[in-house]
């Protein structure tokens, strides 16, 4: 898989099937871009004439499983992230599924105060960020799966 990301918002990451860059996969990528941007899912504008050829491609550095000090220090860097990721998405998991719960009033036929409506509103950035948590949550997670190989692999005692 090859990832891109855009200089205005990092945080997004486009993923198209491949093994390296290309005039291909960035189109590709483009058309991830787009849909995102029609779906009102791009947090930020981009200016007339952005073309694939902007696109940053985003390298991973695969966490080495040969068990030196700098995989040890990596693996351990990477279930750390994961702890903090885990204790911001439990913190607001709450707060974020009570606005959730109160959005559903916006569908709802009955009519809704301005107190609410301002409510529901300030509700929103929990909700986003809750959301954005959660998802680097799961990624992380994913990637801590080798990082707990690592140091598995690093605290095995000598066989006698």
């Amino acid at each position: 898989m090859v990832q891109y990301t855009l200089a205005q918002s990092p945080e997004i990451i486009l993923t198209v099937p491949g093994n390296k860059d290309s005039a291909k996969n960035r189109e590709k990528a483009m058309d991830q871009l787009i849909k995102l941007m029609d779906e009102g899912k791009l947090p930020t504008e981009l200016e007339e004439g952005f073309g694939s050829e902007q696109l940053i491609e985003v390298k991973e550095t695969p966490i080495d499983n040969t068990g030196g000090e700098d995989a040890i220090t990596q693996a351990v860097q990477v279930l750390s992230n994961l702890a903090t990721l885990k204790l911001k998405v439990q913190e607001s998991r709450t707060e974020a599924f009570e606005v959730r719960k109160a959005v559903d009033i916006l569908f709802s036929e009955n009519s809704v105060t301005e107190e609410e409506i301002t409510r529901i509103k300030e509700g929103f950035k929990v909700l986003k960020n809750f959301a954005q948590a959660n998802l680097r949550y799961q990624e992380a997670r994913s990637k801590a799966e080798d990082a707990r190989q690592v140091l598995d692999q690093a605290l095995k005692s000598p066989e006698k």
